[in-house]
């Protein structure tokens, strides 16, 4: 079975999350089921279709959360390297065509959202600039063509 690679923060805001699915939204949804079956016939109900819905919805959700907290393997940040670029390290980057500096987190392909700054380590940007040291450049062929890094700092 393969483990899932996740920072503290991260495996601890999918836990948060399947929590609140099994303890407020799970029951919320069975309450409306009940009050939608008092309101009689089923199969006219819209209602209740909604609400079963929701409740296939929910239990596919926490099905997955459990299956991949089950599986996580929580990286201790604490005693990796600083010196060069691994797992949960935040990195400054600039573009060298365009001069722009950029930071990103190397995270789990789970916690990855480009948009908050965090990249999977298994994407394309993520494997170039593993391993790497203050100073190097990195390549990357990316469908747009090739883009050139610098890594400026590990923050």
């Amino acid at each position: 079975m393969e483990r899932i690679p996740f920072t503290r923060g991260g495996y601890e805001t999918f836990k948060k999350e399947l929590e609140h699915l099994k303890k407020v939204e799970r029951p919320e949804n069975i309450k409306a089921i009940e009050v939608a079956r008092a309101h009689g016939d089923l199969s006219e109900n819209a209602e209740y279709d909604a609400a079963k819905e929701r409740k296939a919805f929910l239990d596919g959700r926490i099905g997955e959360l459990s299956y991949k907290l089950g599986i996580a393997d929580i990286i201790d940040t604490d005693t990796l390297p600083t010196d060069r670029v691994v797992f949960a390290t935040t990195v400054l980057l600039e573009n060298i065509e365009s001069g722009e500096n950029i930071q990103y987190q190397l995270v789990g392909p789970e916690e990855s959202d480009v948009d908050n700054g965090r990249i999977s380590v298994t994407s394309p940007l993520g494997r170039a600039i593993i391993g790497k040291e203050p100073g190097d450049e990195i390549l990357l062929q990316a469908p747009s063509g090739k883009k050139i890094f610098e890594l400026m700092e590990i923050l």
